[in-house]
């Protein structure tokens, strides 16, 4: 009910947060009246649900307005319908009223009379979240990201939840139905002008251009003459609205007849039968939107390069009509997103203009300035993106469009390959971005205009000023125009960096300052705030410390200041993401006092502080600083702040980095820590997950942690975060299951909950780490193998031949002591142990020294005994293995005289040619070992078997 109206209805811009008296929003509240009416009467168990929290607005009823069904007493109203708690579900305390459940809103807009429509109003000028207020956070989360894969299901556990979903869908399809209304009415008063059409056909003569290249062979009127209006449609034809014709003449099919009307754009069919409205036709190289659109949009064009289609999309159809998709959101897809039409290019792959940002930190950090990505687009010499001549109108309409012509393009533009560094560089070169920050809040209109007039280089040059309170003006107002990118690139090259720091040098802990060190201290908060902006770019984080900004934020560190302190901390975790800061947070004692603040009752503050320690915390001495300042239980109590997810992400980053250090964990379990980590496994954000399992992870390290975590009953979900996305999830889930894994018990569970089979699984993952990581996990699975079942234990070993075929994983296999393991199982008779095992013992001699120590180890003379198997593919493996394990001296003595070249001798006779050449291989080495005089000559052989077995002797 409130997200479309939120984002899409028509709202004062003076910030009073009030809907506009306009005929639109006026039809928009009353198809609310007309839902919530519907809802009551054909769905009243949903109706009786009761709100997360009451909605409550400023009403105009009055207590005598209420009849039977009502507790009145004076001027106060309680509905005698009630909650599972005895609380009303409407209460009246003139002039604000609070309602608790459709039910109790339908019967109060009946009692409203004449007075609903100013009473829905109210309400939702009121209550601007209202979907948080009737579902919740999460539920009304999917409904504003309009998330039609999630299951609304999974988002609740409650008794009532089966109520609550089936009022969650309830809501959506109002959503939608509002949405088609509003599409309706916008269509209504949206119409195409010669000059725009003229604009457009001018703006598509682009492509005919560039040679060989060119994507168009020529654009052009069917009639050249042009009346007084601006239309070349004949009079007779303009009376139904049509402005002019045109023929599209592709490289690479045949002509397109265009009919451009007020109505819109529109193919002409090759048959005479007419043309529906809002159908999209495609052709090859160029895609046009046919129908009238919301937003006078002539012709898209997807632009890609002539002859690169089959190439691109060889299943793709060259021409047809896509059905358009179902309900409000399927309507603004069909009609703005060329991602969903059958002509759709494959965009050209190309690196990301972002790189991969530190995970688990909600700092912003940008990797390059804007004068940097200029150079750059000058070097890498990026094409076109096939989406640039959409991006060119949607930017138009976005400067030029209302508040609801802005909406829909915004949602036109979630559909670009926004990831696409071409796709990001087209938006900057046509303007995008500016227009895009504009949107961000209306205060920022005010702040780009500053920047583009160059007056943040005369507020620079007003820090310089003697005047305290004209300093601390403009150090704040460079703090809020400092939110742009090229703001703060501004204030680095015009000396302002250095400007801000000297403010802030002043003695913010003195106990009685005078009014000029108030002013002193006020001015360095001032200062701060701007530093804080400008610290989110690496660049002026170099700056701030040459400039000496480190100690004189030190100094205010140990301001008794809230309003001080979130700035300077903010600052400080904002550039601890730099090595030289981490040294010199810990060099210069701030740890103190960030331990100190973790116990603030400002959450905000908490977080910073915590987030700080997060990104300092990994060196050992500051871990072992922040144990010495007790700063590790005020870390622990601050994971029952659950509901503060930022807050969460940060303290328990902050533990896991802690954690390393294991006296830091022996203190941590004092508090119970691990107990609160395990509670934190479930319905967490990614970045809380990451933290919390790498966390889990390092207490896994101490033996008695471990029967804690599966007492807890934390395996489960740490095995069901093994079917997660999120790399870095992955790494930590794995390395902690393997650490779980070393406890026999707990591999009992692993098992049983099949965690082996899903972390093999991640071997097919595409980053190396998770593969690494995943490998790590297999080992401790091996060594607590000893247990009869063979089934678990052939497993490993196969999952262990697929792993060490990567020779990064085959450095962690080896570095966590895979041949001893290995080693321990093969005095076995069981014939898959031994074809698994003897497949892993040969891969596993691929890196350098596992071969002499497979020998030390005792595996040779068992695998010799293996090739007595009647199984081929056990002849095969073991074969494999010995013939690389015959590489080294030592190994080749232990086989001679285990007698293996007689059988080696027969398996040569092989119609296998590699299992022949391993073979013989094997028997070369052998032989060459017994030419050096190191080991007896093997028997000789006859001639004719020497050439029916052959190669290599």
């Amino acid at each position: 009910m409130g997200v479309t109206l939120t984002k899409a209805a028509q709202w004062t811009s003076s910030g009073t947060g009030k809907l506009e008296l306009t005929p639109m929003n006026e039809s928009l509240l009353k198809e609310v009246l007309r839902s919530v009416e519907q809802l009551f009467s054909r769905h009243p168990q949903e109706s009786k649900h009761v709100f997360e929290e009451p909605l409550q607005w400023s009403t105009t009823l009055v207590a005598s307005d209420f009849k039977t069904d009502y507790d009145i007493s004076e001027f106060n109203v309680q509905s005698n319908e009630k909650d599972s708690e005895g609380q009303p579900l409407l209460r009246l305390s003139p002039p604000t009223v609070y309602v608790r459940s459709f039910s109790q809103l339908s019967k109060l807009l009946h009692l409203a009379a004449d007075k609903k429509l100013e009473e829905a109003r109210t309400c939702l000028e009121e209550n601007r979240d209202a979907v948080v207020k009737i579902l919740g956070p999460r539920f009304a989360d999917i409904l504003e990201r309009e998330d039609t894969q999630t299951d609304p299901v999974d988002e609740d556990t409650s008794e009532d939840s089966e109520v609550k979903v089936k009022l969650f869908r309830l809501l959506q399809n109002m959503d939608q139905q509002l949405l088609s209304k509003l599409l309706e009415e916008i269509s209504e008063h949206v119409r195409l002008d010669p000059a725009a059409a003229n604009s457009d056909v001018e703006s598509l003569k682009q492509f005919c251009r560039g040679g060989d290249g060119r994507l168009l062979k020529s654009v052009r009127y069917t009639s050249d003459y042009e009346f007084s209006n601006g239309c070349r449609a004949p009079p007779w034809r303009q009376v139904h609205g049509e402005i002019c014709y045109l023929i599209i003449e592709p490289c690479d099919t045949e002509d397109l007849h265009i009919t451009c009307s007020t109505g819109g754009v529109y193919l002409n069919a090759p048959s005479p039968a007419p043309i529906g409205r809002g159908e999209c036709y495609a052709a090859c190289n160029i895609i046009i939107m046919v129908g009238r659109t919301d937003l006078h949009i002539i012709a898209y064009t997807t632009l890609t390069a002539v002859g690169k289609v089959e190439e691109n999309n060889p299943g793709r159809e060259k021409s047809g009509k896509k059905k358009q998709a179902t309900g409000a959101k399927g309507k603004l897809k069909a009609e703005f997103s060329l991602s969903s039409l059958p002509g759709r290019m494959t965009p050209q792959k190309s690196k990301t203009l972002a790189g991969a940002m530190e995970l688990s930190s909600d700092s912003s950090t940008e990797d390059e300035d804007e004068e940097e990505l200029s150079e750059r687009r000058l070097q890498i010499q990026i094409e076109q993106s096939p989406d640039y001549w959409l991006i060119y109108k949607l930017v138009k309409f976005l400067k030029r469009g209302d508040q609801t012509a802005t909406v829909l393009c915004l949602c036109a533009m979630l559909d670009l390959n926004l990831m696409q560094e071409g796709c990001q560089l087209d938006i900057w070169d046509i303007g995008g971005v500016e227009v895009l920050l504009n949107l961000l809040d209306s205060d920022e209109v005010k702040c780009q205009t500053i920047l583009d007039m160059d007056g943040l280089q005369s507020i620079v040059k007003i820090l310089d000023r003697p005047y305290k309170d004209l300093k601390a003006l403009a150090a704040e107002t460079i703090a809020n125009v400092a939110r742009f990118r090229k703001a703060r690139t501004t204030v680095r090259r015009c000396g302002g960096i250095e400007k801000l720091v000297k403010l802030l040098d002043c003695l913010p802990t003195l106990a009685n300052m005078s009014p000029n060190q108030e002013k002193d201290v006020e001015v360095a908060h001032c200062g701060v705030l701007a530093l804080w902006s400008c610290s989110k770019c690496n660049r002026n984080k170099e700056a701030i410390r040459v400039a000496g900004g480190i100690p004189l934020l030190g100094r205010l560190l140990r301001s008794p200041d809230v309003n001080m302190l979130i700035p300077v901390v903010g600052t400080l975790q904002e550039c601890a993401s730099e090595e030289c800061y981490r040294i010199a947070i810990k060099n210069e004692d701030m740890i103190k006092d960030l331990v100190q603040n973790l116990s603030s009752d400002n959450n905000e503050l908490q977080m910073h502080c915590a987030s700080a320690i997060f990104k300092c915390a990994e060196d050992k001495e500051t871990s072992d600083l922040v144990r010495k300042y007790n700063g590790l239980e005020p870390l622990v109590l601050l994971l029952g702040k659950a509901e503060d997810k930022k807050l969460l992400a940060a303290a328990t980053g902050a533990i896991w980095k802690c954690s390393i250090c294991m006296k830091n964990v022996a203190k941590f379990q004092e508090h119970k820590a691990l107990e609160s980590l395990i509670s934190l496994l479930t319905d967490q954000p990614i970045d809380v997950l990451i933290n919390v399992v790498g966390a889990i992870g390092e207490f896994a390290k101490v033996a008695a942690n471990r029967g804690i975590i599966r007492k807890c009953k934390g395996i489960n979900p740490l095995i069901n975060l093994l079917t997660e996305t999120n790399q870095a999830l992955l790494v930590n889930v794995t390395k902690t299951v393997g650490a779980c894994a070393i406890d026999r018990d707990n591999m009992a569970v692993i098992s049983q909950l099949d965690g082996v089979r899903f972390v093999w699984s991640l071997l097919k993952n595409s980053s190396t780490e998770v593969q690494s990581s995943a490998a790590w996990a297999l080992c401790p699975c091996i060594e607590n193998a000893k247990s009869t079942n063979i089934e678990v234990l052939a497993s490993i070993c196969a999952a262990i031949s697929k792993i060490a075929k990567n020779k990064e994983n085959l450095a962690v296999l080896t570095d966590h002591d895979v041949v001893p393991l290995l080693a321990k199982l093969t005095n076995t008779t069981d014939e898959r142990l031994c074809l698994h095992l003897a497949e892993a013992i040969g891969h596993c001699c691929m890196w350098e020294g596992n071969k002499a120590s497979f020998g030390e180890a005792g595996v040779v003379a068992p695998l010799v005994d293996y090739l007595k198997s009647n199984n081929s593919a056990v002849h095969y493996h073991t074969t494999m293995a010995l013939y690389q394990l015959s590489k080294d001296p030592n190994n080749c003595i232990t086989m001679n005289e285990k007698g293996v070249v007689k059988p080696l001798i027969l398996i040569m006779g092989s119609d296998d040619e590699k299992l022949q050449e391993a073979a013989a291989g094997c028997v070369r080495n052998i032989r060459l070992q017994a030419l050096a005089g190191k080991i007896p000559p093997p028997k000789k052989i006859s001639i004719g078997t020497a050439k029916r077995c052959g190669k290599g002797l």
